[in-house]
């Protein structure tokens, strides 16, 4: 049974139908009643007049209602790029479930793509080259085994799949921020200046490794700033800023109330090779200004990881130095916030009548 049609809606659906791209929103397809045939969004064929355009959110009620599918788009089979999409999706589990990092010739083979295509593809699929998601994935088991009941450092690396433990070190030292070994004690051995103070947000906490900041925490209270910040580094030993330290979160507290002065600071970013992409696009938004999920994914050359893309701005640990408050859904909507969705609205706020 048809829908009764919905404006807003439909006026959205047309729009995709016309950039061809109807990624953001459900399933739907749209027929024509001139020509009495149903498409897909995509459709490469002439765009016909908007008069003539019926919205259907499925083939069955298209044909129910008299249409037939065209021959062009086939919209009654698999899109080819859901076909893709679900073979990338298999390559990933291939990937994890593989005792040794599978070469790139096998995994092209295994989708029936060309080495080029199959790799330019599944960049774009997933954000990061095969080797990068093989890496972050062991990364991954690396950090679980660290946190878990891993023996040793070794053992968590061998369990991971890395060979070379010389390798091995270079890649997680620079991914966990620290040497595995501080890593598995949870930060034991490493000193962490913190300090607090307060700006038109609340509570700030300002914590630096000998790398540089290591985060900026947004909240309603000191208390509970330093609990997160413990749980980050649960056994770092954390010392109270002195006065020089503590004119540096004054100047993150300037920037929070004033943002168009910039926040030029060493940051010792910790994250995967795609959050850091991310992180990086998010820090080229000039103040002002915004962009959609969808925006930064196409920026970093991934142009359907936009979840994932939110996935990296909720695991950011630097409020402001890392803006990931000017990331908006695509129709300009708030949606998420590590801070609090009140907190993202009002620096935005700041930095749009700054």
């Amino acid at each position: 049974m048809k829908h009764e049609p919905d404006k807003s809606q439909n006026a959205a659906r047309w729009q995709a139908v016309l950039a061809r791209d109807a990624s953001s929103l459900p399933p739907f397809i749209y027929a024509v009643k001139t020509t009495g045939v149903y498409c897909r969004p995509d459709c490469p064929s002439r765009r016909p007049n908007e008069k003539n355009v019926e919205f259907f959110d499925s083939s069955v009620e298209a044909q129910e209602a008299g249409y037939r599918a065209c021959k062009r788009c086939k919209p009654d089979e698999t899109a080819p790029d859901v076909v893709m999409a679900a073979k990338i999706a298999a390559t990933c589990r291939a990937i994890e479930e593989a005792e040794e990092e599978p070469g790139l010739e096998a995994l092209a083979k295994s989708c029936g793509l060309s080495v080029f295509h199959f790799h330019r593809l599944f960049k774009a699929q997933t954000g990061v080259t095969p080797k990068a998601y093989a890496r972050a994935h062991r990364m991954q088991k690396v950090r679980k085994s660290l946190n878990g009941d891993a023996p040793s450092v070794t053992s968590a690396m061998y369990d991971a799949g890395f060979s070379s433990s010389s390798r091995f070190y270079e890649i997680a030292t620079q991914a966990l921020g620290m040497s595995p070994s501080t890593y598995k004690n949870g930060g034991q051995n490493m000193r962490i200046l913190f300090a607090v103070g307060e700006c038109s947000l609340g509570s700030v906490l300002v914590a630096c490794s000998q790398k540089g900041v290591c985060a900026i925490l947004l909240g309603d209270t000191a208390e509970k700033l330093l609990d997160d910040l413990q749980s980050m580094f649960p056994q770092a030993e954390l010392i109270g800023g002195d006065e020089a330290f503590e004119a540096l979160v004054a100047r993150v507290v300037g920037f929070v109330d004033a943002p168009r002065l910039g926040l030029d600071l060493p940051l010792d970013i910790q994250g995967t090779a795609f959050q850091e992409r991310v992180w990086q696009a998010l820090r080229d938004i000039p103040a002002g200004q915004t962009a959609s999920y969808r925006e930064i994914a196409e920026t970093i050359g991934a142009p359907t990881s936009f979840r994932a893309v939110a996935q990296a701005c909720g695991a950011n640990a630097l409020a402001v130095a890392i803006p990931c408050h000017r990331v908006v859904r695509s129709d300009g909507g708030l949606s998420g916030y590590r801070w609090g969705i009140e907190r993202k609205r009002a620096l935005l706020e700041l930095e749009q009548t700054a």
